[in-house]
C-alpha cells in the first residue's frame, strides 16, 4: 500500500507557521461528569468538616462539665471522621483522574504542534533544513558543488503566490508642470457688475499758475477729461468626458476641474501681458506701454544698464516704478555677471546666500510668461486695473450636441473679465538687443 507524502519543502513551509505549543482546555465528552462529581464531593466534604468541628466542640464542652465525653458523642465523632476520610480519598482520586485527562490532551496537542508523524519530536525546521534532511545526496555531500532539484516551490508566478501579491498604487496622479502665474497680482484689482467698464481719463493739463502782482491779471489754466470704456471679455474652454468615466473614476472630476481652471488662468496671464485689444482680446501691458528710448550720453551696454535706463524713463514721466518683469533666462544672465579682471566676484550678489530678487531697488519678477530678451518696468498697479465680472466657474451638460445619445458630458469653464490700462506712461517696455 502506497503512503502519500507531502514534498519536504511544502511540509517545511507549513511547519514554519506551526506554533511551538498548542494550549487548550480539557474536553469532557461525557457531559462534564468528572468535574461535576468532583464538585459534589468537595461540597460534601466541606459540609462534613463543619459537622465534625461542631461535634468536637460538643465533646470539649462535655469534658469541661462532666470530666468525660459521653459514649454517644464519641460514636458520632468516630462516624464523622470515617466519612471525612472516605470523602478525602474520593476527592483525591477524582482530582488525579482529571489531571490525567488534561495531561493526555496536552501531549496530543504537543505532538500535533511538533509536525507530522515520524518527525521524532524534532521540533520546527527551517525551509533549508527540511531540504537538507530529506535529500540523501545532501546528507552524503562532502564538498564541491551539487545540483538539487526543488519541486513544488512557492514562487511569485501566477498560480503560485503571485495571486496574493498586492501592488502598491498611489491615487494621486503625476501632473504636468504648471507655470507660476504672477502678473495679475501686480495690477490693481476691481469688480464690475456690468458688461462695460467706463472711467474718465484726464487728457489736458495746461498749468498757467504764476506769480501775480497786486492788481495784476491771473492767467487761465486749462484741463480736460474724456470718457474711456473697456468691454468685458470672456475666457473659456470645454472638454468632453464619458458618463462612465465620471462615475467610475471618483478623482477624475477633481482633476478636470483643476485643469480647466488652470487653463483659464494661463490664458488670462497671456492676455494681461500681450493682448492686442482686437476682437475678443484684452489690451495688454506690452501693447500699451511706451517703447524704451535710450537717452544720449548714458552707458547702455549691459542688461543692468538697460534696466536702469528704463527706470529713468518712467521716473522722468513723474511716476515711480516699483517692479521689473523679465524672463528667467535674462535674470540668470544678470545674476551671472562678474566684476571681471582678476576679481572673480559676481556683480549682483553672493551665490551662497539667499538673495532677494531686487535690482536697482525694484522688485524683480521673473516669469516664463515674458518672452526671453524682453522686459517691462513700471508701477503696474498704478498703470492698469483688472476687473472681474464673473469669476471662474465650471459647468456640466449632457444636452450638448449628441451627448444624450452617446452618454457623454461636456464640461465648460469660463470667466468674464475686463482690463483698463489707465496710465500707460507709468511703465516702459523694451528688449536686450544691443548695437
Amino acid at each position: 500500500m502506497k503512503q502519500a507524502k507531502m514534498p519536504a519543502i511544502a511540509v517545511a513551509g507549513l511547519a514554519a507557521r506551526m506554533p511551538q505549543a498548542v494550549l487548550c482546555g480539557p474536553r469532557m465528552d461525557a457531559g462534564g461528569s468528572t468535574e461535576e462529581m468532583l464538585k459534589q464531593v468537595q461540597q460534601s466534604l466541606d459540609k462534613l468538616t463543619g459537622e465534625t468541628k461542631q461535634t468536637a466542640e460538643t465533646a470539649l464542652d462535655e469534658a469541661k462539665r462532666a470530666g468525660a465525653v459521653s459514649a454517644e458523642t464519641k460514636a458520632a465523632a468516630d462516624q464523622l471522621l470515617s466519612a471525612q476520610t472516605a470523602l478525602s480519598n474520593q476527592l483525591k482520586s477524582l482530582t488525579d483522574q482529571l489531571e490525567g485527562v488534561n495531561q493526555k490532551q496536552l501531549d496530543i496537542a504537543q505532538q500535533i504542534s511538533d509536525g507530522l508523524p515520524g518527525t521524532g519530536g524534532a521540533g520546527v525546521k527551517s525551509l533549508g533544513q527540511a531540504v537538507i534532511d530529506s535529500h540523501e545526496k545532501i546528507k552524503a555531500f562532502n564538498g564541491g558543488t551539487l545540483s538539487v532539484d526543488v519541486k513544488n516551490a512557492i514562487t511569485t508566478a501566477e498560480g503560485s503566490a503571485g495571486g496574493l501579491i498586492f501592488h502598491e498604487e498611489e491615487r494621486d496622479p503625476v501632473r504636468m508642470p504648471r507655470r507660476r502665474l504672477l502678473v495679475r497680482q501686480l495690477l490693481m484689482s476691481g469688480r464690475t457688475s456690468s458688461d462695460l467698464v467706463t472711467y474718465r481719463k484726464q487728457v489736458v493739463r495746461s498749468n498757467a499758475a504764476g506769480m501775480v502782482a497786486e492788481g495784476g491779471t491771473y492767467q487761465a489754466s486749462e484741463y480736460g477729461w474724456e470718457k474711456a470704456t473697456e468691454q468685458v471679455k470672456k475666457i473659456g474652454h470645454i472638454t468632453h468626458v464619458s458618463e462612465e468615466a465620471l462615475a467610475d473614476a471618483d478623482q477624475l472630476m477633481t482633476e478636470i476641474d483643476g485643469e480647466l481652471r488652470y487653463g483659464l488662468d494661463l490664458e488670462e496671464e497671456n492676455q494681461i501681458l500681450a493682448g492686442d485689444g482686437t476682437g475678443e482680446n484684452l489690451t495688454g501691458l506690452l501693447t500699451e506701454a511706451p517703447a524704451f528710448v535710450a537717452p544720449a550720453g548714458l552707458p547702455d551696454a549691459t542688461r543692468i544698464d538697460r534696466l536702469r535706463l528704463g527706470i529713468l524713463q518712467v521716473t522722468l514721466e513723474d511716476y515711480i516704478p516699483t517692479s521689473i518683469l523679465l524672463n528667467p533666462l535674462d535674470w540668470a544672465a544678470i545674476e551671472l555677471l562678474k566684476v571681471g579682471g582678476t576679481d572673480n566676484r559676481y556683480v549682483w550678489g553672493n551665490p551662497g546666500t539667499g538673495n532677494t530678487p531686487v535690482l536697482w531697488g525694484k522688485d524683480v519678477v521673473d516669469s516664463t510668461s515674458m518672452t526671453a530678451g524682453e522686459w517691462l518696468v513700471g508701477d503696474l498697479a498704478l498703470a492698469a486695473t483688472y476687473y472681474d465680472r464673473r469669476e471662474a466657474e465650471v459647468l456640466f451638460s449632457t444636452e450638448h450636441g449628441t451627448n444624450f445619445i452617446e452618454d457623454m458630458v461636456t464640461v465648460k469653464a469660463r470667466k468674464r473679465v475686463a482690463m483698463a490700462v489707465k496710465r500707460a506712461l507709468a511703465m516702459v517696455q523694451g528688449d536686450f538687443t544691443f548695437a
